[in-house]
């Protein structure tokens, strides 16, 4: 079984889709697929469909929607009759659990890759950082699970999801940042920063870029730009670092060239 959730939701078996077209079943494959390999507890399938209104009839209705999944998976192995659809989705411990090996579910490879480009960055060689960050980003297809009803446990899966993909964008460009590729990143980053306008470490890697390249004052200009985005619409000042950085700009600091914007590495995830 394939399993892809970096964008539109895509579980396959022998090539056939066994996702539902109902919202409801589609959330409950979707959430087992995120934790593929590992029990979802009912009661938080439960929560997911229903929230704080757990209809009376629901232990019976989510043994429907399971057997709708298994039915569909069932039609998918018609020609490996030596399989059962409880191979792939079997009840366990108060639970339901999708059986797929991490090699065959795209979160679970994203994740692989970005914690490996992580270790490589901290542990100063940048290049294969940045080889091994840029092909976990080139996993996503789109917003995560975009194509699904999203309930409270899928809400909150997905912010993880999206911040992760995030940080890991920010060590990319640190990585490239490190390989000296300053100029070629400017579009780049002032792309991200219409996106993120908000986001201070992104701030900092076009300030640094655009010193590097040689206009510290287009990364004075920034650092104004986001001060005042940051106090309409949040009433703070930028943080200190970053405030730090502007005065680096603002003096010529020779440490300018050795500045970097303290993107934190993922910890490795199997």
């Amino acid at each position: 079984m394939d399993v892809e959730v970096l964008g539109e939701l895509l579980v396959r078996e022998h090539g056939q889709s066994i996702v539902p077209s109902a919202g409801k079943p589609r959330q409950i494959l979707a959430l087992l697929a995120l934790h593929a390999g590992r029990i979802v507890p009912v009661a938080t399938l439960m929560e997911e469909l229903w929230g704080d209104a757990v209809p009376r009839s629901s232990a019976t209705t989510l043994q429907t929607y399971i057997m709708q999944l298994r039915r569909r998976i069932s039609k998918a192995l018609q020609t490996f009759p030596e399989r059962s659809p409880k191979d792939f989705l079997a009840t366990s411990f108060g639970g339901y659990r999708i059986t797929v090996p991490a090699e065959n579910c795209d979160w679970s490879k994203f994740r692989r890759a970005a914690a490996e480009g992580g270790i490589a960055l901290a542990a100063g060689d940048p290049r294969s950082a940045s080889t091994l960050l840029t092909e976990a980003l080139a996993l996503w297809r789109g917003p995560a699970l975009i194509d699904v009803p999203v309930g409270r446990v899928l809400g909150l899966e997905i912010i993880h999801m999206e911040e992760t993909r995030t940080q890991v964008l920010e060590e990319r460009i640190e990585a490239d940042m490190q390989l000296g590729y300053h100029a070629a990143l400017l579009g780049e980053l002032r792309t991200l920063i219409v996106r993120y306008p908000l986001n201070e470490n992104m701030c900092a890697q076009l300030m640094i870029a655009l010193c590097r390249s040689g206009s510290p004052w287009r990364a004075l200009q920034e650092f104004r730009e986001l001060r005042e985005r940051l106090y309409r619409e949040l009433g703070v000042e930028p943080s200190a670092r970053l405030q730090r950085l502007h005065q680096a700009v603002l003096s010529g600091a020779p440490e300018l060239d050795r500045w970097e914007a303290a993107v934190p590495a993922l910890r490795p995830v199997y």
